[in-house]
Protein backbone atom coordinates (compact mmCIF):
# COMPACT_ATOMS: atom_id res chain seq x y z
CA UNK A 1 0.00 0.00 0.00
CA UNK A 2 2.96 2.11 0.89
CA UNK A 3 5.05 2.06 -2.27
CA UNK A 4 1.27 2.18 -4.48
CA UNK A 5 0.61 5.80 -2.88
CA UNK A 6 4.14 7.19 -3.44
CA UNK A 7 3.96 5.94 -6.83
CA UNK A 8 0.85 7.71 -7.54
CA UNK A 9 2.27 10.74 -5.27
CA UNK A 10 5.21 10.52 -8.17
CA UNK A 11 3.26 10.07 -11.00
CA UNK A 12 1.11 13.21 -9.99
CA UNK A 13 3.72 15.36 -9.13
CA UNK A 14 5.45 14.63 -12.15
CA UNK A 15 2.33 15.50 -14.25
CA UNK A 16 1.81 19.14 -12.59
CA UNK A 17 5.33 20.07 -13.38
CA UNK A 18 5.19 18.40 -16.58
CA UNK A 19 2.00 20.59 -17.66
CA UNK A 20 3.40 23.44 -15.57
CA UNK A 21 6.42 23.97 -18.35
CA UNK A 22 4.20 24.96 -21.67
CA UNK A 23 2.87 27.25 -19.59
CA UNK A 24 5.65 28.90 -19.14
CA UNK A 25 7.38 28.95 -22.16
CA UNK A 26 5.85 31.23 -24.42
CA UNK A 27 5.43 33.56 -21.60
CA UNK A 28 9.29 35.28 -21.47
CA UNK A 29 9.39 38.76 -23.30
CA UNK A 30 13.31 39.58 -22.75
CA UNK A 31 13.23 41.79 -25.68
CA UNK A 32 9.98 44.03 -24.74
CA UNK A 33 12.13 44.07 -21.30
CA UNK A 34 15.14 45.58 -22.12
CA UNK A 35 13.72 47.49 -24.95
CA UNK A 36 11.80 49.04 -21.81
CA UNK A 37 14.56 49.47 -20.04
CA UNK A 38 16.54 51.26 -22.68
CA UNK A 39 13.46 53.63 -23.51
CA UNK A 40 13.31 54.58 -19.68
CA UNK A 41 16.98 55.17 -19.49
CA UNK A 42 16.49 57.80 -22.67
CA UNK A 43 13.51 59.32 -20.99
CA UNK A 44 15.85 59.42 -17.63
CA UNK A 45 18.63 61.10 -19.54
CA UNK A 46 16.84 63.05 -21.67
CA UNK A 47 14.78 65.02 -18.61
CA UNK A 48 18.61 65.07 -16.53
CA UNK A 49 20.41 66.90 -19.47
CA UNK A 50 17.48 69.45 -20.03
CA UNK A 51 16.26 68.49 -23.08
CA UNK A 52 12.80 66.80 -21.57
CA UNK A 53 10.59 69.74 -20.07
CA UNK A 54 9.15 67.88 -17.14
CA UNK A 55 5.73 67.85 -18.35
CA UNK A 56 7.25 66.11 -21.52
CA UNK A 57 9.09 63.47 -19.12
CA UNK A 58 5.95 62.48 -17.25
CA UNK A 59 3.70 61.99 -20.23
CA UNK A 60 6.72 59.65 -21.93
CA UNK A 61 6.65 57.80 -18.70
CA UNK A 62 2.67 57.46 -18.72
CA UNK A 63 3.45 55.85 -21.96
CA UNK A 64 6.09 53.76 -21.26
CA UNK A 65 3.72 52.39 -17.93
CA UNK A 66 0.46 52.07 -20.46
CA UNK A 67 3.34 49.51 -22.23
CA UNK A 68 4.23 47.70 -19.55
CA UNK A 69 0.45 47.35 -18.02
CA UNK A 70 -0.45 45.67 -21.94
CA UNK A 71 2.77 43.51 -21.48
CA UNK A 72 0.95 42.07 -17.83
CA UNK A 73 -2.13 42.16 -20.00
CA UNK A 74 -0.50 39.58 -22.91
CA UNK A 75 1.21 37.63 -20.28
CA UNK A 76 -2.11 36.97 -18.18
CA UNK A 77 -3.30 33.64 -20.19
CA UNK A 78 0.26 32.16 -19.27
CA UNK A 79 1.58 32.55 -23.56
CA UNK A 80 2.32 35.90 -25.54
CA UNK A 81 1.13 35.47 -28.83
CA UNK A 82 3.02 36.36 -32.26
CA UNK A 83 0.20 39.13 -32.69
CA UNK A 84 0.70 40.02 -28.78
CA UNK A 85 4.18 40.62 -29.59
CA UNK A 86 3.72 42.55 -32.62
CA UNK A 87 1.18 44.77 -30.76
CA UNK A 88 3.77 45.60 -27.85
CA UNK A 89 6.43 45.96 -30.79
CA UNK A 90 4.69 48.50 -32.39
CA UNK A 91 3.59 50.77 -29.73
CA UNK A 92 7.36 50.48 -28.37
CA UNK A 93 8.02 51.67 -31.59
CA UNK A 94 5.78 54.51 -31.30
CA UNK A 95 6.89 55.47 -27.85
CA UNK A 96 10.60 55.19 -28.94
CA UNK A 97 9.93 58.08 -32.00
CA UNK A 98 8.10 59.84 -29.17
CA UNK A 99 11.02 60.53 -27.20
CA UNK A 100 13.34 60.74 -30.01
CA UNK A 101 11.19 63.92 -30.86
CA UNK A 102 10.32 64.93 -27.60
CA UNK A 103 14.17 65.28 -26.90
CA UNK A 104 14.92 67.19 -30.01
CA UNK A 105 12.53 69.53 -30.26
CA UNK A 106 14.84 72.72 -28.44
CA UNK A 107 12.41 72.96 -25.46
CA UNK A 108 14.31 73.33 -22.23
CA UNK A 109 13.09 73.58 -18.92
Amino acid sequence: MNNISTFLLSGALLACLGSAQPCFADMETPRIDQRQANQDRRIDQGEASGALTEREANRLEHQQMRIERQEDAAKADGVVTGGERARLTHQQNKASRAIARKTHNLRRN
